[in-house]
């Protein structure tokens, strides 16, 4: 029986575990935490009483997942959640504009710029699983759904700093849209970064941008159970520091960036390769804040309460202004801020009449600081006497986050930049998950395409990789 080992038991390692086992193969997982899930975990805090996400909260790309829903996770006990609006974005003046799971009902309440809504977002809403399985395909040597793919391209080429002022004519529609188009965490003038825009916000007119119920361990935890009931084993607690020490195997994988794979591999990995690998960018940060508070969000527009995830940055030349800084270096006065509201649709997760609220910044890479103060003075801006409702903080800045986690190399939590020419040769084209040194190794981590996010694609596509090499 061809035996495979795959290290790190992240979304992606435990996805491609399940896909290599129920192909047949011999699956070993190894995992250095005591538990699996990668980015994608939960634990309790605030006196034990409070589930957090330690990683991730809200899933857009998990839910559509065409490896999630392939692998038949609902099957296994995940339960998919929502709130009342998938997102909201706060404006300045006292209103925010507001993304339904109904496209028509998101545009009529932007007015004037309302056909432009439906027009741009149409592929993506339309549907939203093509859209998934196109942008969360590689792209070389040819997308998966190049069709779908086009549709979206031919606007989400353009900067969103001149798409949005171009075809909007609204402050309002064009802070909704910048706010889904920073989930690229790019400049809003680099290229590309409007087809996030219109990605997060089809699929949250559809799909919705949901949690899953339990928090995202219940992402994780299904996964496990899918893998082991195609019979492979998953080891916690065993921390892998070089290549030599694994046992054998006819195939590795590894759930790791770049960095991680020049420490285990040493001298063994050279060449061109190598060198692209000690070159890869990480690009910004994050500096995450969690919150217990006595009630919800006292948020000027009351409705914003009622939303899972919620974008804080103001306007769009705000969230552009906080964007360059970030990218050249320079910690922002007034970051943009993605906070979720997870008790607003799983209220279990907290004391009776208690809120969580799971918030992070955009910080600069390896930024030494704590954004906390940051974040909490840009929810106050939009929330007036929030910070009264505050009972118990937990922050994580950047050098908190890669220790706990060392996929987040300096608190990124992409895998790798997306910018320049690292989103096309992601880490390298043609063949992006096979490791080119003595043995059947493959990166099967964010760091390979499709990139950052929890929807467990880049473990599908690396084994499936390994499955069309073997043959099989």
């Amino acid at each position: 029986m061809t035996s495979a080992v795959i290290v790190g038991a992240g979304p992606n390692g435990l996805t491609a575990a399940a896909v290599l086992a129920r192909a047949g193969l011999e699956v070993t997982v190894l995992e250095r935490l005591d538990h699996v899930g990668g980015a994608s975990a939960s634990a309790p805090a605030f006196g034990e009483q409070s589930l957090i996400d330690l990683g991730a909260a809200a899933h857009p790309f998990g839910v559509t997942s065409p490896a999630f829903r392939a692998l038949g996770l609902e099957q296994h006990g995940l339960e998919w959640v929502h709130a009342d609006y998938p997102m909201a974005h706060p404006l300045p003046g006292g209103r925010a504009a507001i993304l339904h799971r109904d496209a028509e009902q998101t545009a009529r309440e932007l007015g004037v710029d309302r056909d432009a809504w439906l027009r741009l977002h149409a592929p993506a809403t339309e549907d939203p699983y093509a859209t998934a399985a196109s942008i969360l395909s590689p792209i070389l040597p040819w997308p998966e759904r190049p069709l779908h793919l086009a549709r979206i391209g031919v606007r989400g080429a353009w900067p969103t700093s001149l798409l949005a002022p171009a075809i909007f004519r609204s402050g309002a529609a064009r802070a909704l849209f910048a706010g889904n188009a920073t989930h690229a965490t790019l400049p809003l003038g680099m290229p590309l970064t409007s087809a996030f825009g219109i990605a997060f916000g089809g699929v949250g007119h559809s799909a919705g941008w949901p949690f899953a119920k339990g928090g995202s361990q219940s992402v994780a935890d299904a996964l496990r159970r899918v893998a082991e009931a195609a019979g492979a084993r998953i080891e916690t607690g065993v921390e892998v520091t070089d290549l030599a020490q694994l046992p054998a195997a006819d195939v590795v994988l590894l759930d790791i960036t770049p960095r991680q794979l020049l420490r285990l591999a040493g001298d063994r990995l050279a060449g061109p390769y190598a060198k692209r690998m000690a070159g890869w960018k990480y690009g910004p940060a994050v500096s995450k804040l969690d919150l217990l508070l006595d009630g919800p969000v006292p948020w000027e527009d009351e409705r914003v309460a009622r939303a899972g995830s919620v974008h804080v940055g103001g306007t769009l030349p705000e969230i552009a202004a906080a964007e360059r800084d970030v990218a050249a270096g320079r910690m922002p006065e007034r970051p943009f801020v993605l906070l979720t509201q997870p008790t607003v649709a799983d209220p279990e997760r907290a004391p009776a009449g208690k809120h969580l609220v799971w918030a992070y910044a955009h910080v600069p890479h390896a930024w030494p600081g704590d954004a906390s103060a940051h974040i909490e003075a840009q929810i106050e801006r939009f929330a007036p006497g929030f910070g009264e409702r505050v009972l118990e903080r937990r922050s994580s800045p950047p050098a908190a986050l890669e220790l706990w986690n060392s996929n987040l190399v300096g608190g990124s939590i992409g895998g790798g930049s997306i910018g320049g020419t690292q989103q096309l040769l992601r880490p390298r084209p043609l063949k992006p998950y096979r490791v080119p040194m003595d043995g059947s190794v493959y990166l099967c981590s964010s760091s390979t395409p499709p990139g950052g996010g929890v929807h467990g694609m880049s473990g599908w596509h690396a084994a499936h990789a390994v499955l069309k090499d073997l043959g099989a």
